[in-house]
């Protein structure tokens, strides 16, 4: 078998397979979310939520999912077909890609590269193209209005998520995840995870990456008191289920990278209990319920005061924050928290 792995076509099978371990733990997660995030709702409003379909509706997402294959698809007269088409596939598989440097555990990635994060924004970056495609190829002007006020409000809380993410770059001195995470590990269990010298940037970045997945309360591309349902209100069928289904495994990465980035990933919070990819998943659902919670107990944001939000508030207090973590970790401030690559973490 090492012999077989050793060749060409082995090593194409291996990464092949590893491939669809990767997309079948997400899409298998997809399902799970959907029904978590709308039981979240129910919850919250006192309302059932899914209950008919499956042990206490478990079965909904699947019969949903099964629903949206067999309609038709339906493609407005004046829309430009190949780019209609296209757009929904973009914006899936662009979800999907940037999963490939996410680690599970210690040595569970597919792609262990050293620049990691600057592949991750690169796929997510991205991903606003599938947005415009769809927003301006229905024809339309309720899509295309979503499409700009997407493309605005994307740009816009990539750069504080960015700078935000360069402080703890700046810490560990590697835009690695696996360098990162090891970089928390500690002696003191949570309290060695960078959520706590970084504290006021992990609400700074829950509440970009709410606006970065066009998530309530910052929906504006999706708002249907204005836009009837933004960008994909033209779709049906297959590519609104490939919408949908991008935005929440952008939602799920999002959930990752804040427990990669200041919650320790795979680390166990309590010194002497193993680590392990049980505790990875764990906080990335709980992050997943934050943000349930949020888009059921919070109101919409206006438009203005979401561009003013991103520009006049985060962007300053990010930038500011790099700078003083560069600070911190050049002079070696609070006994050496923000510099984990010269003192060993």
């Amino acid at each position: 078998m090492a012999d077989f792995l050793a060749t060409p076509f082995g090593t194409f099978v291996l990464i092949f397979a590893q491939s669809l371990l990767v997309v079948g733990f997400v899409m298998i997660s997809l399902l799970f979310l959907v029904y978590g995030d709308r039981k979240i709702w129910a919850a919250v409003q006192m309302r059932r939520g899914p209950n008919v379909v499956g042990a206490y509706g478990i079965l909904q997402s699947v019969a949903d999912a099964l629903k949206y294959v067999v309609k038709e698809v339906v493609v407005p007269a004046g829309a430009d077909k190949p780019v209609f088409m296209l757009a929904p596939m973009i914006s899936f598989v662009l979800a999907i890609l940037a999963w490939a440097v996410i680690p599970f555990n210690e040595g569970w990635v597919l792609a262990d590269i050293n620049v990691a994060i600057l592949y991750v924004f690169a796929m997510s970056s991205l991903e606003v193209y599938g947005v415009i495609m769809g927003g301006w190829a229905s024809n339309s002007k309720y899509p295309f209005l979503g499409a700009l006020r997407s493309a605005a409000q994307m740009v816009s809380y990539e750069v504080s998520i960015g700078l935000i993410i360069i402080g703890v770059i700046l810490s560990t001195g590697s835009m690695n995840f696996g360098d990162i995470v090891a970089a928390q590990d500690g002696d003191y269990g949570l309290f060695s995870w960078y959520w706590l010298p970084h504290f006021p940037m992990v609400f700074l970045f829950f509440i970009s990456a709410l606006a970065e997945t066009n998530r309530p309360p910052f929906d504006l591309p999706e708002a249907e008191s204005e836009l009837v349902a933004g960008y994909q209100v033209e779709y049906s069928s297959t590519p609104f289920l490939l919408f949908m289904a991008g935005e929440y495994i952008a939602i799920f990465l999002m959930c990752a990278l804040t427990s990669l980035l200041f919650f320790g990933g795979w680390l166990s919070p309590i010194p002497g209990l193993p680590d392990g990819v049980l505790w990875l998943i764990a906080k990335m659902a709980f992050f997943f319920f934050v943000f349930a919670m949020v888009k059921a107990i919070t109101p919409r944001y206006r438009y203005d005061q979401l561009m003013r939000i991103g520009w006049k508030v985060f962007l300053p207090l990010s930038l500011a924050w790099v700078v003083f973590v560069a600070f911190a970790a050049q002079f070696e401030w609070f006994g050496g928290a923000y510099v984990r690559w010269a003192v060993g973490g």
